[in-house]
């Protein structure tokens, strides 16, 4: 008999098997319907295999669907991916499926000469039309702009049977990019840099890089040329360029459009779904070379998949903490390994990983040390605010405020920097001392005042801000504490009345039109200070922006984080990279109460590899990664008694084991959200200690009811 193991996408351990009726030919990666309770369910064949018989009678596999089988090395990645992330396969496997569960485009109505029809009365603008179709199919509105008529005449001629409609499925068009469109010109590093990329794609196996270069240093220049020299060898070759942002990626487009001739496809939540759709049919049949995506655009069933890029490796964005947990990065080095093709993770402060793995050999090490053409790093200056502090009640303090002025006055621009959005981070009653917190959460609401509301920034709820105190009763007693980007942006208004000010945080362009709109008005020059959150700092290039001032350096050094440093660090570095990346030179002014914090001293420095070496040393006197690896499972429940309960079943459940820790059970850091409580347990290991099969060992000891969730996360980057 020939079974079939399929994934489904539920969350179970593992493949369910079905008989295979005889009359059906059923291969690895095929798309099929099978029984699942009461109703058809869509899965992928994960293994046929012959068996001489069952303790139990199988469903049977309804049908071969007719939609296109999942290549194999996409299949061998989704169950890699389930297995390092002790995720379900059949769940992993539905996030390669994603792009079909999109609508298709809607058929696209035309018009076509009808043969042997000629209009009775024909007038010069219907010659026109006419003329202008001859032999083709147009649609009606472009038709009548290409003969410069009303539309009128053009249903005119349809009404008269001179011309006839009909619909056409909608195809994208991926069109093919030539490499030989527009070389770049390349300095020798980036020249070395993309030829060694090139090299090991045309070589084929697996070849993963790190391209470690200054911020301005041309790194997207050296490996689009990369991936130009790759299609030129292999025209069928398909390249994969990961971005942290949804708002970098039309400046790339550009970039790679400019270079190639043709846009690439896009991959994540801002496109419409049809267009995924189109995307993922283009990506799975071969019609489709480059990429440009976010974190999930690593499960599409690429057919030739040579290259993938990871731009701005170290960015936290690339783990993904909801749903499927699992780090972008980790599993672009996973996928390349399997499909034997290149990666390159990009970046000009690579994480500590990423470091330590070129450090012992594990990637080659490609450098980019000075900036592109005449563009030099800025000068970094330290602002100490126990010398220098603001006024009562503002938050720039004189040094900043100066350079600002003198900014303004050559023409030219300035970014102050906080990550931090809305007016003010925290709400507090002067009578009580109440903070206002979102209900059944412990996070703090934050002002906005453009909106005049309270938001919760984790779970999303907002309300208006209330007259009088919810604790006490006191009637406008509610005063913001702490600054946000609206509340520094209005003071630089009532410093700089004269300067066009606006304000780049995901409130103000919440999507990829509105971010477009204002990283446009700041490259063209119509806005003189931006005041921003990392939505801008980085990969943008701002010409004309000289003068980056960072309003609280300190804010990531603050809390228990293991990544609080190193975090710190590639932000800062990251958004003083912004100035000076034209002709005119830069400067960084880091406003901060611990000027000899490690971390700003290297950032004044500019000694990244004195930071690096101090943070490494730290870590592995610790065995913390990238010297040992870390867990986390997370219990939540709005039954407070079930998530105590697990929490101290798992803990009595740990099995025993050599050269590793566990930590907790203890309260998360928020340890209400969204009404459920919430635990937290923690595992260090050392580097060679397989975690994954500890975590299943102790895992399968434990049974967690249906009220509770658990959440494994392995190598966290968030510790709340």
């Amino acid at each position: 008999m020939k079974v079939a193991s399929v994934l489904i996408p539920l969350p179970v351990p593992e493949a369910f098997d079905y008989a295979v009726p005889e009359e059906l030919a059923v291969a690895r990666g095929d798309q099929v319907a099978v029984p699942l309770g009461p109703r058809l369910i869509r899965g992928v064949v994960a293994e046929v295999f012959e068996t001489t018989g069952s303790n139990r009678k199988l469903k049977a596999v309804e049908q071969v669907l007719a939609d296109p089988r999942l290549p194999e090395r996409t299949l061998d990645f989704v169950e890699w991916a389930a297995r390092w992330t002790l995720s379900p396969p059949g769940e992993m496997a539905a996030t390669a499926l994603k792009g079909l569960r999109a609508p298709r485009p809607r058929p696209e109505r035309r018009v076509r000469r009808v043969e042997g029809r000629s209009p009775a009365r024909p007038t010069a603008a219907r010659t026109a039309v006419l003329e202008a179709l001859g032999q083709r199919s147009m649609p009606g509105p472009d038709l009548a702009r290409a003969a410069g008529v009303s539309s009128g005449v053009v249903k005119g001629l349809v009404d008269e049977g001179v011309l006839e409609p009909f619909e056409v499925e909608a195809v994208a068009a991926f069109d093919p990019p030539d490499p030989d469109h527009a070389p770049a010109t390349l300095n020798p590093d980036q020249a070395a840099s993309a030829a060694a990329i090139a090299d090991a794609v045309a070589a084929g196996g697996f070849a993963p890089f790190l391209l470690d270069g200054v911020t301005g240093s041309g790194k997207t220049e050296a490996y689009l040329e990369a991936a130009a020299r790759a299609l030129r060898a292999d025209p069928t070759a398909q390249a994969l360029i990961l971005l942290p942002e949804i708002a970098l990626t039309q400046a790339v487009i550009e970039r790679i459009t400019a270079r190639f001739g043709v846009a690439p496809a896009e991959w994540h939540s801002g496109v419409a779904p049809p267009r995924r759709r189109q995307a993922w049919e283009a990506v799975v049949s071969g019609r489709c070379n480059i990429v440009v995506g976010a974190r999930s655009a690593l499960f599409l069933p690429y057919a030739n998949l040579k290259l993938i890029v990871v731009d701005e490796e170290h960015d936290g964005s690339f783990k993904q903490e909801e749903g499927l947990v699992y780090h972008g990065r980790d599993l672009a080095v996973a996928r390349a390994r399997i499909e034997g093709a290149t990666v390159v993770l990009a970046s000009a402060t690579p994480s500590l990983e990423t470091l330590w793995n070129a450090h012992q050999g594990r990637y080659r090490w490609l450098k980019l040390a000075a900036r592109h053409g005449a563009a030099v790093l800025p000068q970094i200056g330290l602002i100490d605010l126990r010398e220098c502090p603001p006024d009562p009640q503002t938050w720039l303090s004189a040094p900043l405020r100066e350079a600002i002025g003198e900014t303004l006055a050559r023409g030219e621009q300035s970014l102050l920097f906080l990550n931090r959005r809305g007016y003010a981070p925290v709400v507090l009653c002067r009578a009580c001392g109440h903070r206002l917190t979102a209900p059944d959460t412990d996070s703090w609401l934050v002002e906005h005042r453009y909106t005049g509301r309270l938001v919760c920034h984790l779970t999303g709820f907002s309300m208006p801000k209330p007259k009088a105190c919810p604790s006490c009763g006191a009637e406008d007693s509610l005063v913001p504490v702490g600054p946000g980007v609206e509340r520094v942006e209005e003071e630089v208004r009532q410093l700089f009345p004269q300067a066009r000010t606006a304000v780049f945080s995901s409130d103000t362009v919440p999507d990829g039109k509105s971010a477009r709109a204002l990283i446009q008005s700041m490259a063209d020059g119509e806005i003189d200070i931006l005041v921003a959150t990392q939505a801008a700092a980085k990969g943008h290039n701002f010409p004309r922006l000289t003068l980056v001032g960072v309003v609280d350096a300190d804010l990531g050094l603050r809390g228990g984080d293991l990544r609080a440093a190193e975090r710190t660090y590639q932000l800062l570095a990251q958004a003083t990279g912004r100035a000076g990346r034209a002709d005119k030179p830069g400067r960084a002014l880091l406003q901060t109460w611990t000027p000899e914090h490690p971390v700003l001293q290297a950032l004044a420095a500019g000694d990244r590899d004195a930071f690096v070496e101090a943070e490494m040393a730290e870590r592995e006197a610790a065995s913390l990664p990238p010297h040992g690896r870390l867990a986390a499972l997370i219990l939540s429940s709005e039954n407070a008694m079930a998530v105590e309960k697990v929490a101290r079943d798992l803990a009595e459940a740990i099995p025993n084991a050599e050269r590793l820790e566990v930590y907790g059970p203890a309260d998360a850091p928020l340890a209400l959200v969204r009404g459920r409580r919430r635990k937290r347990l923690l595992v260090r290991a050392d580097r060679d200690v397989n975690l994954q099969a500890f975590l299943r060992a102790w895992l399968a000891r434990v049974k967690v009811p249906a009220s509770v969730r658990l959440t494994v996360d392995v190598d966290p980057y968030s510790f709340l």
